[in-house]
């Protein structure tokens, strides 16, 4: 328990437990991580041409900002021991219906609110599956995953790829317009990160979820409604995955669903997990989530410039989550109660 009070007074990844070396000083995580960002973005910019040219770091703020949102939205389940492999299939899914339904005649407005409602609906189910069924929230997102894209698919969708509707000029301006120079998906970053420190910092149901993710079953004994906070996180997560998803389409005016199908979910979850969010629950905070974005965002960035293969791509990424994998796994080791809890 008192982890999780450590993290969520601070908002960082420091812990009780792993090497002294993490335990002291300056020397964490979460700033290891953010040294190395700064040092691969000088790199970048001293050695990789084009790559700090004003067109491609808004190219890189865009991204990383899309990726930077759906990663507050998986750290909220992670926090709480969880998490949700179907969240890039519910965001496309759902903004996909959005668009199909504004071009098919219904009011751009009203379709937002339905596909809203659906993708809150879908994390609803989420948790239900993981707190009422008791389903493995690994298992039980997968499959909602598939699911959600088997029937968006089947009914809901009439091609792979939607477009945002030629009328709705003020839709597009969400991904492609400004404020005082800073592109409005960076804006809308921004925002979701101070609303979700606020809500784990200063909301009841924010430090439950931190008490959830410290230890389930304390937290259950002293009286904290723990099913309904795990349906709401994942109601929440699908509700900002949702956002993310609008701001892609509004990006590059449309919506490929083909995009779960792709590696994006690891690149979720390699944002949380690198940045400093531990698996085991209870810790990290909304900085935890910017620094690993930075990070990847980065890298993503670079490596395309430097015109490198998407197989290889994925080799680089997939050894950098299992590093950052069997890095948590050190400085997070799992005692007889987390053991006790079961696996995520």
């Amino acid at each position: 328990m008192k982890t999780s009070e450590a993290s969520n007074k601070t908002g960082s990844t420091s812990t009780v437990t792993g090497p002294a070396f993490l335990r002291a000083g300056w020397f964490t995580q979460e700033r290891i991580v953010l040294l190395l960002a700064a040092i691969l973005f000088l790199g970048f910019s001293l050695f990789l041409t084009g790559f700090a040219s004003r067109e491609n770091l808004l190219a890189l703020v865009r991204s990383v900002a899309v990726l930077g949102i759906l990663g507050l939205a998986m750290a909220l389940v992670v926090i709480g021991r969880g998490i949700d492999l179907s969240l890039v299939a519910i965001m496309a899914i759902s903004v996909a219906w959005t668009l199909a339904l504004a071009n098919s005649g219904m009011p751009m407005g009203v379709a937002l609110l339905v596909g809203l409602g659906f993708a809150v609906l879908l994390g609803v189910v989420n948790g239900v599956l993981v707190a009422y069924v008791e389903i493995p929230a690994l298992f039980s997102t997968l499959a909602m995953g598939t699911f959600v894209y088997g029937l968006g698919r089947l009914k809901l969708i009439p091609l792979d790829v939607v477009y945002v509707p030629e009328n709705a000029a003020w839709f597009t301006r969400m991904g492609q317009g400004e404020v005082a120079g800073i592109p409005l998906p960076v804006v809308f970053l921004l925002v979701a990160a101070a609303a979700a420190a606020l809500f784990l910092r200063f909301t009841r149901t924010g430090r439950y979820i931190y008490t959830m993710g410290d230890n389930y079953l304390a937290a259950r004994m002293t009286g904290i409604p723990v099913r309904p906070i795990v349906v709401l996180q994942y109601a929440i997560a699908s509700c900002i995955g949702f956002v993310a998803g609008i701001i892609t389409a509004a990006s590059v005016g449309s919506m490929n669903t083909r995009i779960v199908n792709s590696t994006m979910i690891y690149d979720v979850i390699l944002v949380v997990v690198l940045g400093g969010i531990g698996l085991s629950g209870g810790k990290g905070g909304v900085r935890n989530v910017i620094v690993g974005t930075l990070l990847i965002g980065i890298l993503l960035n670079g490596m395309t410039i430097l015109d490198v293969q998407y197989t290889v791509q994925n080799v680089i990424k997939s050894s950098i989550l299992l590093g950052a994998l069997v890095f948590d796994s050190l400085i997070n080791p799992r005692d007889e109660q987390t053991a006790q809890q079961g696996d995520i």
